[in-house]
């Protein structure tokens, strides 16, 4: 059973430290909802992104898999501890139609 974060009062101007990073990175692997986070730390969900991306604070997701091996043993080895990757909402411009560009005028028809 996964466990819920235990409520705490956003602070509206509170920066994020290396401890709340380390808390987000457990969070993430105990599938605790984006929208939970946010409230959480009364935070933009870029800065998320951020530390799950390795931006800020890179050295955070070491102390996290460290700490959360040692609170949750028993699901370490179910758990995906892969950085968040970003899924580019425009297609590539890779394909067929880039030949079109590399034709020159007499070779169209």
């Amino acid at each position: 059973m996964l466990s819920t974060l235990p409520p705490v009062q956003p602070a509206a101007a509170r920066r994020l430290t290396e401890a709340d990073a380390i808390d987000i990175w457990i969070a993430r692997w105990l599938r605790i909802r984006r929208k939970d986070l946010i409230a959480r730390y009364g935070c933009d969900p870029r800065r998320l992104y951020e530390i799950w991306e390795g931006i800020r604070f890179p050295a955070s997701r070491q102390k996290a898999l460290a700490l959360f091996a040692a609170q949750h043993p028993g699901l370490a080895e179910r758990i995906d501890f892969g950085l968040h990757r970003r899924i580019p909402r425009s297609p590539v411009a890779e394909g067929q139609l880039e030949l079109f560009e590399l034709l020159g005028p007499s070779e169209r028809k």
